[in-house]
């Protein structure tokens, strides 16, 4: 298992790793019938605007994502069992903390790899000077996120009800979360 930055190569594993999340529809405000176009621009956008930052300060933050692949044998190549995207939460005077997205293959589920990714992210968000990180729409219903969350110190701070329309439960909440990153 390795975690590191992700590349353009990569983008075919993060969308086999993605999609059936996003078409599940049951953790993510992302349109069920999303394209892979409009998921690649929005997740692993092209070099040229992952550098384009929200601040155009000396502390400017870029837009990174990461992978978690794992060792399929036989020679193939490693598969991309898990993603994430960190970045600025807000522009400009709000760009000192950061959001970011997580999404773990369903067939990878329950082995380690969110929270392994999760340490990984927190540890690159304080590396770049991130002083909080704010989740906007962690879906009630989500018990294994929040649980996961809430464990590595995130706080609930609100959660608006009926925000989120669930495909079976029909309206649940979003929790907006945040946690310190920096004294």
């Amino acid at each position: 298992m390795l975690i590191r930055q992700a590349s353009a190569a990569d983008w075919p594993g993060i969308w086999a790793a993605m999609e059936p999340t996003i078409r599940a529809g049951e953790t993510y405000t992302y349109p069920v019938d999303s394209t892979e176009a409009a998921m690649h621009a929005a997740w692993l956008p092209a070099p040229e605007q992952a550098t384009a930052t929200h601040d155009a300060g000396p502390s400017a933050r870029v837009s990174r994502t990461f992978v978690v692949t794992e060792e399929t044998g036989g020679g193939a190549p490693p598969m991309v069992v898990a993603t994430a995207q960190l970045h600025p939460n807000f522009p400009g005077a709000g760009s000192h903390i950061a959001n970011a997205g997580f999404m773990v293959h369903p067939d990878h589920e329950g082995k380690g790899y969110g929270r392994l990714l999760a340490h990984h992210v927190l540890d690159a968000a304080r590396a770049d000077g991130y002083r909080g990180m704010q989740f906007n729409a962690v879906v009630e219903s989500n018990t294994g996120a929040v649980y996961l969350w809430e464990s590595l110190g995130f706080d609930i701070m609100t959660t608006i009800p009926g925000a989120f329309d669930h495909p079976s439960l029909g309206p649940v909440g979003l929790h907006i979360m945040f946690k310190f990153l920096a004294g």
